[in-house]
């Protein structure tokens, strides 16, 4: 009998199965500040590193690429900033910006679409 992968964990899809389809990724999520699927268990490890941990306590909004905090988020007046926490590929940063202009527009009532994505950090 072979084994079993399980393809679903509470954060997406899992990383095993992923090694082995490169084609489907888990969609680009925004997070609010103090959500439950970073600070609601002892092992983060899976969706977060080790140095960006203290984002979770200190109240960042932070934003998932494929599965994986990959940046911090906030809005002001109409427009939702993203900061990256690491260098995104062009197809991973283009995703951001349309979820990006997805929020703008929930969190201003359709009045804005605007989002800028900065640059990483070297």
């Amino acid at each position: 009998m072979a084994p079993v992968c399980r393809r679903w964990t509470p954060w997406g899809i899992s990383a095993a199965f992923r090694r082995r389809n490169r084609r489907s990724r888990t969609p680009v999520r925004f997070l609010p500040a103090f959500d439950n699927a970073l600070l609601g268990y002892h092992d983060r490890s899976r969706i977060i590193d080790d140095e960006h941990r203290g984002l979770s306590v200190a109240g960042e909004r932070v934003v998932l690429v494929d599965g994986r905090v990959a940046a911090t988020w906030r809005a002001d007046t109409g427009t939702v900033a993203v900061t990256p926490l690491h260098r995104l590929s062009r197809a991973d940063r283009e995703a951001v910006a349309e979820q990006g202009s997805e929020l703008s527009a929930f969190l201003s009532d359709g009045a804005s679409r605007d989002v800028r994505v900065h640059t990483a950090p070297r």
